[in-house]
C-alpha cells in the first residue's frame, strides 16, 4: 500500500550524546493481504525495541486527552453500572491518565503497561500496574488470580501490537462472563480516504478496517455489539466487544451499517489501496516547494510539538 523509505522510530528522542552517533533507521512498509484485507507494516523493528525503558510518551502531558479518558470513564460507569464491586482493566495504561479517573470514583482497577518509565509514573498516583507486555500467557495467569475485568479499556493499542491474534485471544481471556472490551484505533478507511500517510510509523504494526476488526475478535472468542466513530487522531472507531458466550448485550445496528459502509467504499478489494504512495508523494513534493520558496523569501517556518506523525512527513521528505 505505501512505501516511506527509511526512517528512525518516532518516539526514540535522542541526547546530546546519541545526536552524536549514527541513528537506527528501519524500512517503513505497509502491506494489504488480500486474504483478510489486514494491513500491516513489515515487522522490521520489534516491540521491545520500541517501548522500552527509554520510552518517552507520557499521555497526562495533553490535557484533552486526560479529559477525553476522563469522558470514556464516565460513559463506561453509566452505560455498564460500574461501581466499587466492579474491576476495571486498562491495557497499556501508560501514565495513569485514565485509571486515575477510574480510581477516583472508587472503583478497584490495574493497568497492563510495558514501559518502565510511564508505569513508575502511573505508580506515583497510587495505581496497581503489572509491568509486561499483555499476551495470552500473562492473560491466564492474571485469571487464576481472579483479577477478570468488568470492563476493560485499551486506547490506541490494537494497531501497535505485533501478534494481534494473540492480544485479541488475551483480551477474551480477561473478561469476565459479562464483561465489556473497549478499544479505540484510528480508522483505515480515513487513513486511505483523507490521504493521512502520516499515521504510519513503526510503533503501528497494524491498520485497522472495522470488518477486519471483527472478524479477528471474532476468532478469539469476542463478539463486537457496537461501534462509534469519534474526532481523535483524524477520525477514530471505539469498538465494543463482550465475550461470545455473552448473550448480555444486543448487537446495535451501527455494527452492520458500518461493515455496509466499508464494503461499498471498496475497502475489500486491491483498487481501495493503490492511489496512497502517489498522493503521499505529491504532499511531500508540495511541502518541499513551500519550504525551498520559503527558504529563497527569507521567510521563517515555525513548527510547534513533537507529533509521530510529524516525525513521519518529515523523515519521508528528507527534512533533516
Amino acid at each position: 500500500m505505501l512505501d516511506l523509505g527509511a526512517s528512525p522510530p518516532s518516539n526514540a528522542y535522542l541526547t546530546k550524546l546519541t545526536l552524536r552517533r549514527p541513528e537506527k533507521y528501519f524500512p517503513l512498509r505497509v502491506y494489504v493481504c488480500e486474504s483478510c484485507w489486514l494491513v500491516q507494516a513489515e515487522a522490521y523493528s520489534r516491540a521491545a525495541e520500541l517501548f522500552n525503558e527509554e520510552y518517552a510518551y507520557f499521555s497526562s502531558f495533553s490535557s484533552e486527552w486526560v479529559k477525553h479518558a476522563d469522558k470514556l470513564v464516565e460513559s463506561a460507569v453509566n452505560k455498564y453500572g460500574l461501581s466499587d464491586k466492579s474491576h476495571v482493566i486498562e491495557i497499556a495504561s501508560n501514565d495513569g491518565y485514565l485509571l486515575q479517573h477510574v480510581a477516583r470514583r472508587g472503583i478497584p482497577c490495574l493497568g497492563i503497561e510495558p514501559t518502565a518509565s510511564t508505569a513508575a509514573v502511573a505508580r506515583q498516583k497510587g495505581l496497581d500496574v503489572v509491568q509486561e507486555f499483555l499476551t495470552l500467557d500473562l492473560a491466564q495467569q492474571l485469571t487464576q488470580r481472579a483479577l477478570q475485568a468488568d470492563f476493560m479499556v485499551a486506547i490506541n493499542v490494537l494497531a501497535h501490537v505485533p501478534d494481534i491474534n494473540d492480544f485479541a485471544q488475551a483480551c477474551a481471556a480477561l473478561l469476565k462472563p459479562k464483561g465489556v472490551f473497549t478499544c479505540e484505533f484510528p480508522h483505515l478507511y480515513r487513513l486511505v480516504t483523507e490521504k493521512q500517510f502520516d499515521t504510519v510509523y513503526h510503533e503501528h504494526f497494524s491498520y485497522l478496517s472495522f470488518m477486519t476488526t471483527v472478524e479477528i475478535f471474532a476468532k478469539a472468542g469476542l463478539t463486537v455489539f457496537d461501534v462509534e466513530e469519534i474526532g481523535t487522531h483524524g477520525g477514530s472507531l471505539r469498538v465494543s466487544s463482550c465475550r461470545s458466550d455473552s448473550a448480555a448485550y444486543p448487537i446495535h445496528a451501527r455494527v452492520e451499517e458500518l461493515m455496509e459502509r466499508e464494503r461499498d467504499a471498496g475497502m475489500f478489494s486491491r483498487d481501495f489501496y493503490n492511489g496512497l504512495q502517489t498522493a503521499a508523494e505529491k504532499i511531500k513534493d508540495e511541502l518541499l516547494l513551500f519550504l525551498v520558496n520559503s527558504k529563497a523569501s527569507g521567510e521563517k517556518v515555525l513548527g510547534y510539538g513533537a507529533a509521530a506523525k510529524g516525525n513521519t512527513l518529515l523523515n519521508f521528505a528528507g527534512i533533516k
